[in-house]
């Protein structure tokens, strides 16, 4: 079967396609024909190894894939041949909270990845794939479907007339917006041009902000509150970002700290903190429980994730540089 590879010493160069051996699921275990990966800003760190240099290589990349079951093994119950499936970012987180082991099952870094044509994967972590949903599309469920939707769960889930604001058209901004107005949220969104404002109004957003044109997008959140700030912000730019989210943000309302768009390191003033009372809260994706749930809503409101492009797997390389780009409107996706 046809896979790639990440090799010393990381970068464009060492991520190379290869053929290895057909893997057998062994007891618990699927082996799953790939049909569909979504890419994240994860898979592009890892390649040019800005993620971590204590990977186990060779690594098959890739964390988000969908596809179908192929053959099961002893004792699989929950599928059969045939059945269309998606696989958990994290392997082994099922419920509660995160612990070691768990983290240490996320596909693509910890775990071989997805960017194969056959994979072998615990019946545990797997999930029906929605089915009004395409393999492309539900393949982009796994880390930003999750991760948006436990961003918006976190600590105190945001209701009814909560105000949430989302950053940039990346896949986790989008289906926080998607998300976010299925609750009945009036959602602001930045974005750095006006036709992706457009784009995003399209969607549902009740006001966007060019951050380009407008670089002080947290005064005008404010005035968008009149003057009392966002209760939720789906924060993905991270150092160069979290500071204009705590200015925006009202007194006792939540950060969901998600991504390091914008850098990782940047001096930080705790004060805005204290004086709000403001909750910061780290997302790392989330569980197989949270991914149920979610997909509980996608069936019940017939959501469909926003694609911006899909490449053939022969053009992984393509897809990342595209993503590197950042010209992506939604996700984007490699089919196999």
């Amino acid at each position: 079967m046809q896979a790639y590879h990440l090799l010393e010493p990381y970068g464009f160069a060492a991520l190379r396609p290869v053929e290895l051996a057909l893997p057998q699921p062994g007891p618990g275990e699927v082996l799953v024909r790939v049909r569909a990966v979504s890419l994240n800003y994860r898979d592009l760190l890892i390649v040019k190894g800005e993620y971590s240099r204590r990977l186990k290589l060779p690594l098959v990349p890739g964390s988000d894939g969908a596809g179908e079951v192929a053959a099961i093994g002893p004792g699989v119950s929950r599928f059969a041949p045939g059945d269309r499936v998606v696989a958990a970012f994290f392997q082994r987180w099922l419920a509660g909270p995160i612990g070691p082991e768990a983290r240490a099952s996320a596909l693509g870094a910890g775990y071989r990845g997805m960017l194969a044509e056959y994979v072998v994967l615990g019946e545990a972590g797997l999930l029906p794939v929605p089915a009004h949903l395409s393999f492309a599309e539900a393949a982009c469920l796994p880390c930003a479907g999750v991760t948006a939707w436990h961003a918006l769960e976190a600590d105190e889930p945001a209701g009814l007339g909560a105000t949430v604001v989302t950053q940039g058209t990346g896949g986790v901004s989008i289906f926080a917006l998607q998300f976010a107005k299925l609750r009945g949220c009036r959602v602001i969104a930045t974005s750095s041009r006006d036709e992706r404002c457009q784009r995003l109004e399209g969607l549902g957003a009740d006001a966007t902000i060019n951050y380009r044109t407008s670089p002080a997008w947290d005064e005008r959140v404010l005035e968008l509150t009149q003057g009392l700030g966002a209760d939720r912000i789906v924060e993905v730019g991270g150092a160069g970002t979290l500071q204009r989210s705590l200015r925006a943000l009202r007194p006792g309302g939540l950060i969901a700290v998600i991504g390091v768009l914008s850098g990782k390191g940047a001096s930080f003033d705790p004060m805005p903190i204290i004086m709000k009372s403001a909750r910061l809260y780290g997302i790392s994706v989330g569980s197989k429980e949270m991914f149920e749930a979610m997909n509980r809503t996608i069936e019940a409101h017939r959501l469909h994730p926003v694609i911006d492009r899909s490449f053939p797997f022969a053009e992984l390389h393509a897809a990342l540089r595209h993503m590197e780009a950042g010209a992506h409107f939604g996700k984007i996706c490699v089919a196999l």
